[in-house]
């Protein structure tokens, strides 16, 4: 293509994506609808699955475990479609001329979003305020930041109590916390106070940088303000539970430095299928389950802490089995979705979830992520593994 031709075709490319998040919003609020308590058929009002209002307080109620179903189909949590319905609702309900400003083509979703949730705290008569205030420049002739900050003014401005609220909470929202490992063995201490505390501190860190100056002559200004060493090059890679890769000299220094505080835990096989005859899982078991699964294993789940639940994929009530071949971790929430929401899954080997939804749509959950398994899987370039997978989803739902 040429130039001309380039630009042509990503700016029609843009104008599709923007229509295509403006309809996913659309359908995120009639999701909301069909999913209202009082409008699903009597044979579908679970006894256990709660209603909460769906955006802000006051706007209608949304059955609990709703969000599940649709955040799958669009590649997401449950949390992150919790939002995006929430959102939708709102703007709905709360934000009208932004609403009919993204039916219209003359908004965009993403704007509108923004300012969906920063309202979602005001009263219904302050956020259809900051609608009206901020209707003309949600269109994307502002660079994001100018938005976000004049939609922070107007929402302060529309309840200056809550803004002063807010701003008291911050103040006491004070503290020095260590940060987990990020990447290359770096870690981030932050500390919050009052802009004076901060101001006075770094001032107190530059005047002792200066001092070492005729002690690391070679060194810049923030390396003599951290303190910085250099990590070894050239070394295998090491990831440590909680802390994500470092180098193993990396690993090896702490565990030098830290001896007495190391505990060196038994080797457990995951070739041998673990199993107890009890519905209760021992420590063991857990860690076993823990190292097959890295993280939650509903579809796009995102949480890969070991505080979690440790769920029976067929119930023990049912006649599943305690092992690594039938558990797997779950958030509460998740949990709670599998249980009352009428999601199905099954392990047919340790470490592969299939995962099918109320509507009959299936994914499968490994260690790489998360995909939709459907018949087209078989249309294209697959591993064997794959086919196998997509033809007992298939099955499975036959």
């Amino acid at each position: 293509m040429s130039a001309s031709d380039v630009l042509s075709f990503v700016e029609r490319c843009h104008a599709a994506r923007l229509d295509a998040e403006r309809d996913i919003l659309e359908a995120a609020y009639q999701w909301a609808v069909l999913h209202s308590p009082d409008a699903l058929p009597a044979s579908d009002r679970r006894g256990r699955e709660r209603a909460k209002p769906a955006g802000a307080a006051g706007t209608p109620r949304i059955t609990e475990h709703a969000a599940a179903t649709f955040g799958a189909r669009i590649q997401t949590s449950p949390y992150g479609a919790k939002r995006l319905i929430a959102d939708a609702v709102d703007l709905h309900h709360r934000l009208p001329k932004l609403w009919a400003a993204v039916q219209a083509g003359t908004v965009r979703s993403t704007h509108a979003r923004h300012v969906a949730e920063a309202t979602r705290e005001l009263t219904a008569e302050e956020a259809g305020w900051v609608d009206g205030e901020v209707v003309e420049i949600a269109d994307g002739r502002l660079a994001w930041t100018r938005f976000e900050a004049i939609v922070e003014g107007k929402v302060a401005a529309a309840s200056p109590e809550l803004a002063r609220a807010k701003e008291e909470a911050a103040a006491k929202d004070t503290f020095v916390r260590r940060s987990r490992i990020d990447k290359h063995g770096i870690m981030t201490m932050t500390i919050r106070d009052h802009a004076a505390v901060i101001l006075g501190s770094e001032a107190g860190i530059d005047a002792t940088a200066t001092a070492l100056e005729t002690e690391m002559p070679e060194a810049t200004k923030q390396q003599r303000r951290l303190a910085a060493f250099a990590l070894l090059t050239d070394s295998a890679i090491a990831r440590m539970e909680g802390h994500g890769p470092v180098t193993t000299a990396y690993a090896r220094h702490l565990v030098e430095r830290f001896a007495s505080q190391v505990k060196v835990q038994p080797v457990i096989d995951l070739n041998q299928g673990a199993a107890v005859d009890a519905y209760e899982i021992p420590q063991k078991l857990r860690e076993a389950v823990h190292l097959i699964h890295p993280g939650d294993v509903f579809p796009y789940a995102a949480n890969l802490g070991k505080k979690v639940d440790i769920d029976h994929q067929v119930p023990y009530s049912e006649g599943g089995p305690t092992s690594t071949d039938n558990l797997g971790p779950l958030t509460r929430t998740h949990h709670r979705i599998k249980t009352h929401a009428g999601w199905d899954v099954r392990q047919p080997f340790p470490g592969i979830v299939i995962w099918r939804d109320p509507h009959g749509a299936h994914y499968l959950v490994d260690q790489t992520g998360t995909r939709q398994v459907t018949a087209t899987t078989r249309d294209r370039t697959a591993t064997r593994a794959e086919i196998h997978l997509t033809k007992l989803a298939l099955d499975w739902a036959a």
